[in-house]
């Protein structure tokens, strides 16, 4: 699967891609703020984000087992007082998985989503600023990136790997999802530079990245935070599928391990649904909730899309 649009993404499980930043330069905080704690999406959204990230990063210091994958309980147990979670047919405790799981997953779209972000940016702020040949040469090379089919270049990368970890999985998406973003970020740079205020600032002699940094970043703040949240939902989803075909991390656990687990050991068929629900609801939720979170961030720094 590819999370890559042009400019903005194509997939259906993909969040939509923010709007476009506008001409004026970027509004003070206070207006952001006051329409922020106005709108449901937005506090919906980022509220569910920020529970699910506390239950992994609270969750595994409160397990009195602190490997989520040795046997520890009757198999093939239901939800109880003692294991929440139930456990799988070998005994595991599925929510000391779920709990690590949500932290991996985390991770990887910390990581995955990071490195797209600043690869999307220098290319994008270069392109769109200098123009010309470096232009030709950068867009070339983006284009080049984003016609190779990137799940399947992973698949081989991973396939080949004989220690695999969040980090490393992380790494991969991120030098390999970030060309769409760099094509957005290209066409707001190329639309910015001809402004008053980055003419003055290179008559004052400012250099290149003076400019870009401190010009051109500043006045498209919200729309490369919503450019990150993108690129964050869509290497959880990456992760999440190379995770379920059996070429996620070696060590450790995530969400998509979970789910890979339960459908090689017929979680489904034996009717053991607290095997598997409880993963693939964090998946949604994470990704469900940063579409939402998207949504009502593109109504707050928007003026055209704001409720009155």
């Amino acid at each position: 699967m590819s999370t890559r649009p042009d400019p903005a993404p194509e997939t259906a499980a993909a969040p939509a891609a923010p709007s476009a930043p506008g001409a004026a330069p970027a509004k003070p905080g206070s207006e952001w703020l006051h329409y922020a704690v106005r709108n449901p999406k937005l506090i919906i959204g980022f509220s569910l984000v920020v529970v699910l990230l506390a239950i992994g990063l609270l969750g595994p210091p409160l397990l009195d087992n602190g490997n989520p994958n040795e046997y520890v309980g009757p198999q093939a147990s239901a939800p109880d007082g003692t294991y929440w979670m139930g456990t799988t047919t070998f005994g595991q405790d599925v929510y000391a998985q779920f709990v690590h799981g949500l932290r991996s997953t985390f991770l990887v779209g910390v990581v995955g989503g990071a490195i797209a972000a600043v690869i999307a940016m220098l290319v994008g702020f270069l392109a769109g600023y200098r123009g010309g040949v470096l232009d030709e040469v950068l867009s070339m090379l983006t284009n080049v990136v984003l016609v190779i089919p990137t799940l399947a270049v992973l698949l081989i990368i991973n396939a080949y790997m004989g220690v695999r970890s969040v980090a490393v999985q992380g790494l991969f998406i991120g030098l390999t999802s970030w060309p769409w973003a760099a094509r957005a970020i290209r066409a707001q740079t190329f639309s910015l530079r001809t402004r008053e205020f980055v003419d003055l600032a290179r008559l004052s002699g400012s250099g290149t990245w003076r400019i870009v940094f401190r010009e051109i970043a500043p006045n498209m703040s919200s729309y490369l935070f919503m450019m990150f949240i993108l690129l964050f939902g869509g290497a959880i989803l990456i992760a999440s599928s190379l995770d379920f075909i059996g070429l996620g991390p070696t060590e450790g656990v995530s969400l998509g391990l979970m789910l890979q687990s339960a459908q090689q050991w017929s979680a489904l068929q034996l009717g053991m649904w607290w095997w598997f629900i409880p993963p693939g609801a964090g998946i949604t939720a994470i990704v469900g909730a940063l579409y939402i979170a998207n949504v009502g961030l593109d109504e707050v720094f928007n003026p055209k899309l704001r409720e009155s």
